[in-house]
């Protein structure tokens, strides 16, 4: 088989690609990072979230997200796509109030799952233009209610899953779970990319 020639994404070192019977048969996602650049993250110890908050993590964050680099999506499709491929519970990514999504033209935790090929469904709508960034751990426990239901949403009597690129103090989560189960959700679980 011939080669592909590809980049790292964060490092810009050329990356040599050559398909097997993985990229082939299966669902198996070529690298867009080297080696050096994803060593730099670091496992999660947790069991709800893939990666922990580090220095290497707070720049792709800040290059996706911020610079608004939405190639960068790719980055943990495999992870991703290994993580929900056989969920059973319906899956929700945490929404960006619009204002929010169209200054930074797309939805970064919808663009996770799509790169990782994941179906999801969106039920929630955010209430707020704030951040939780942009608060301090009281100011995010004091928080009124960050999210509505969509108004044409319908939460059945079954499990979900929470969806979200970065967990700090929960608020966020816990707020959109409280909103999923008093509209009869039977059972709400949360997972992130990263916990901070």
């Amino acid at each position: 088989m011939n080669k592909v020639e590809m980049f790292c994404l964060l490092c810009a070192q050329p990356l040599r690609i050559v398909p097997n019977w993985k990229t082939l048969f299966i669902r198996h996602f070529p690298p867009c990072l080297c080696e050096k650049c994803f060593s730099k993250f670091e496992l999660s110890s947790t069991t709800t979230a893939l990666y922990q908050y580090n220095d290497a993590m707070k720049k792709y964050l800040h290059q996706y997200k911020f610079l608004q680099d939405v190639a960068l999506a790719k980055v943990f499709r495999q992870q991703i796509h290994t993580q929900f491929k056989c969920e059973a519970a319906t899956i929700i990514p945490i929404p960006m109030h619009p204002i929010k999504q169209k200054e930074r033209t797309f939805s970064h935790t919808e663009e996770l799952l799509k790169a990782a090929n994941i179906p999801y469904t969106q039920l929630l709508e955010k209430t707020t233009v704030e951040t939780q960034s942009s608060k301090n751990r009281e100011q995010r426990l004091k928080s009124a209610s960050l999210f509505r239901l969509n108004p044409v949403a319908q939460v059945e009597h079954k499990d979900y899953l929470l969806f979200d690129d970065i967990q700090t103090t929960g608020t966020t989560m816990r707020h959109a779970k409280q909103v999923l189960l008093e509209a009869g959700a039977r059972n709400v679980r949360t997972f992130t990319l990263i916990n901070g």
